[in-house]
């Protein structure tokens, strides 16, 4: 294998395509239970919280997390940029403020130029300055694919945590970025996404869900996580079992990037769209006019997704107010949740 120019020729997956499917990863972990949990850890691997959370005292918890993956673009500054908000924002999807990252570096040292490898780096840094951090510290090996990403470290009020099973009945969902991306990257891999398309992809990969925070000061948000590798129907789902309701979405009101529905309707999708259904698509209930192009979207893993947002319904315009003012001018109700189990789609 020789390096081309092309990022992504070097990886058999990319961004939180890269994720290994729910179905299997639930039954790797079910053979490490987690025991002796002490007091202090407010959110663990319990309900696939989007960060461990460790209480210090009364005002302070720490939010630690990680995410690292193979690249999703070409452009090595972009790649570092798009991991390096990723894993970010799984501090602001608990509400909390970030502090620090640590870089988690894997590159095939013989194949890349030490250039490209140095504008992944510089493109993580650029997003931690944008998110008020630096970048203290982290580790690197040689591999056979490049890899990035960081292990991001954040604080948060334990009385402002925002966890992923807090919604309640009657509960509006709130969306903040758009459908797609996935299937943006895939066509991008196979040289079919337009250059609009393409600039769509970064602007929406690249964007820090800041929000997140303010967002954990309302009373009236209940529950809080981001779209990534399970995609929305996966995190939905998410959402829904720690809470025990039914999730119900109006496909009409979903926002979705509109060459992403282009090529989902020419069959354009990825892998992990495929492995997302089969490890959950058995909780899911799809109304007769969903077609498989819109099971697709529903499934496609998003890389540096938006916040999902549950809140009470009073709630609802002041939650908009905040991710508009923060310029995710997309961010819509998408449904609400009800009495039951699973995730219904009409």
């Amino acid at each position: 294998m020789s390096y081309n120019g092309r990022l992504t020729s070097l990886s058999h997956g990319g961004g939180c395509g890269c994720k290994i499917a729910p179905g299997i990863l639930s039954d790797i972990l079910k053979a490490s239970p987690i025991r002796n949990i002490p007091a202090a850890l407010l959110a663990g691997s319990d309900n696939n919280e989007d960060a461990a959370v460790y209480q210090i005292n009364d005002r302070q918890a720490i939010v630690a997390t990680t995410d690292f993956f193979m690249p999703i673009v070409d452009d090595p500054f972009e790649f570092g940029r798009i991991a390096a908000t990723n894993a970010i924002s799984d501090i602001y999807a608990m509400g909390a403020q970030p502090l620090f990252a640590l870089a988690l570096l894997g590159m095939p040292i013989n194949l890349l130029p030490m250039e490209v490898i140095q504008q992944i780096t510089a493109g993580g840094e650029s997003v931690c300055a944008d998110a008020g951090i630096m970048i203290a510290g982290g580790h690197s090996i040689d591999t056979v694919e490049p890899i990035y990403g960081l292990v991001a470290i954040g604080i948060v009020d334990p009385k402002k945590l925002k966890r992923n099973n807090g919604a309640k009945a009657g509960d509006s969902i709130i969306l903040s970025k758009p459908l797609g991306v996935g299937i943006l990257s895939a066509a991008l891999k196979k040289e079919q996404l337009s250059e609009s398309g393409y600039r769509e992809m970064i602007a929406l990969t690249t964007k820090l869900n800041k929000p997140g925070v303010e967002l954990a000061q309302l009373e009236g948000v209940h529950a809080l996580t981001d779209v990534t590798g399970f995609g929305l129907a996966g995190h939905l789902l998410e959402l829904a079992r720690g809470a025990k309701l039914e999730a119900k979405l109006n496909w009409s009101s979903i926002p979705v990037i509109e060459e992403a529905v282009q090529l989902a309707q020419k069959d354009i999708y990825t892998g992990a769209s495929t492995r997302n259904w089969a490890g959950f698509g058995h909780e899911v209930k799809l109304a007769q006019n969903i077609s498989l192009w819109q099971q697709n979207l529903l499934t496609d893993p998003q890389t540096s997704g938006g916040l999902l947002i549950s809140c009470a319904p009073e709630a609802e315009a002041q939650v908009l107010a905040i991710l508009q003012a923060g310029d995710f001018m997309k961010a819509q109700k998408i449904g609400q949740f009800s009495e039951g189990s699973g995730l219904s789609v009409s």
